[in-house]
């Protein structure tokens, strides 16, 4: 795979020889990946003391088992630390395009630009120096891709401190945006672009989701551009139908990758979101779960942020547990209110009721002593006057009845109808 090849530094200080070099790195294969990890961070620490630029080629993109593309993916973190700047970011997409395969170069374009923009979020370039070295690397062998790269890691700057219109003006009207040319539908780049969508105040949502689902949607959609796309919904400004969009979307980015962690937690998010605060917690489990076999790199950071995104949904299932118990027991209460005054109501009427009745029998009884103990009618008339009297009576109590019932049943029916 390699042949000897001895590199002199310019300073005349250093020399590499790259079979030692090959033989370390094959020597790397098979160990476990903790002793993998540390001779890849020996041999790139020693590229870099010594000023020379990795000549070898990387055939996989596998950060774990692939002990070349692991050295370089070191390489160029130190060279990031050292100076986190466009001009290096310019020097690894060429070296990008120089020594990785075509078909892996946009899965290493994005996990490097994007993940070293992450990193370096503290130092943030202004918009035309990056311009300018994004033009500079269109116009070098590494052509629209290389300015790709160094556009991306700018965005990855700003997506990182969250600055959603600045990263909105960038990736749309700023001189890089135009070096990379045809590539600004590449997925990862829309998708980024409705991160900026999402979070910013001044875009509207459907503008928003138009973005999403054409980066989501992308036949060549890679792994970075489904985790900007839910990084966007569970980070945007607080919208209707954002919980089942995350949601929703997550569910199928799992499906895609059943091994991701970043997914699963996601997932517990838009759950959460949702009010499903069970199936919530059973998707951060599973993502802490993931965590344990992800680099001790991501483990440290990401663990703390995942326990507490625990304890924001147990809290919220408790909440829930609590606020059912609460309107369980008004919706007790308020039948129960109910019930007394139905029973107060029919007291009422039944007084009413009880009254109109005892007053017409008063009436009848005073009425008939008076026809019975004076006057000179025959008896027959009297009885008439009686059976009169009566039914005139009897009909004002009746509808004195029929009316209380009448009313309070109007009452009723409309109340009913309200509650």
């Amino acid at each position: 795979m390699f042949e000897l090849l001895i590199i002199d530094m310019p300073d005349g200080g250093g020399r590499m020889d790259t079979a030692t070099v090959a033989a370390r790195l094959e020597e790397a294969r098979g160990v476990d990946p903790r002793a993998r990890s540390l001779i890849c961070d020996e041999v790139s620490a020693a590229f870099l003391a010594s000023g020379t630029v990795p000549s070898f080629g990387v055939k996989g993109v596998d950060p774990v088992d692939d002990p070349y593309f692991l050295c370089a993916d070191r390489y160029w973190r130190r060279r990031f630390q050292e100076r986190p700047t466009a001009r290096t970011a310019a020097a690894c997409a060429r070296w990008v395009f120089d020594h990785v395969r075509k078909e892996g170069r946009g899965a290493v374009t994005e996990r490097w630009a994007l993940g070293n923009g992450f990193l370096d979020r503290a130092d943030t370039e202004p918009g035309e120096r990056t311009a300018g070295m994004a033009e500079q690397a269109a116009a070098g062998s590494g052509g629209e891709r290389a300015a790709l790269f160094v556009t991306l890691y700018q965005a990855g700057k700003l997506r990182a401190n969250f600055r959603f219109d600045e990263l909105h003006a960038f990736l749309t009207f700023s001189p890089a945006a135009a070096a990379v040319g045809s590539l600004r539908t590449e997925p990862v780049y829309l998708a980024l672009q409705a991160f900026a969508a999402f979070g910013s105040r001044a875009l509207t949502v459907d503008h928003a989701r138009e973005l999403l689902e054409r980066a989501w949607s992308a036949k060549d959609r890679s792994r970075h551009t489904l985790e900007i796309c839910l990084h966007a919904v569970a980070f945007a400004a607080p919208f209707d139908g954002q919980g089942e969009l995350l949601r929703g979307h997550a569910e199928e980015a799992v499906r895609v990758c059943p091994d991701d962690h970043g997914f699963h937690a996601r997932l517990a998010a838009g759950r959460h979101l949702c009010g499903r605060h069970d199936a919530a917690l059973e998707s951060i489990d599973t993502a802490l779960s993931l965590l344990a076999a992800a680099p001790p790199a991501d483990l440290a950071v990401l663990q703390d942020h995942y326990l507490t995104r625990r304890e924001a949904i147990q809290e919220g299932r408790l909440r829930a547990l609590r606020d059912t118990e609460q309107e369980r027991r008004w919706a007790e209460q308020t039948s129960a209110n109910a019930r007394l005054e139905r029973s107060l109501q029919r007291s009422s009427v039944r007084a009413v009721e009880v009254a109109a009745i005892f007053t017409a029998a008063i009436a009848f009884a005073v009425g008939s002593l008076q026809i019975t103990l004076t006057g000179t009618l025959a008896l027959s008339a009297r009885l008439w006057l009686l059976t009169a009297q009566g039914v005139v009576l009897a009909l004002f109590a009746a509808l004195i009845v029929g009316g209380t019932w009448l009313i309070t049943r109007e009452r009723g029916g409309r109340r009913d109808k309200e509650g």
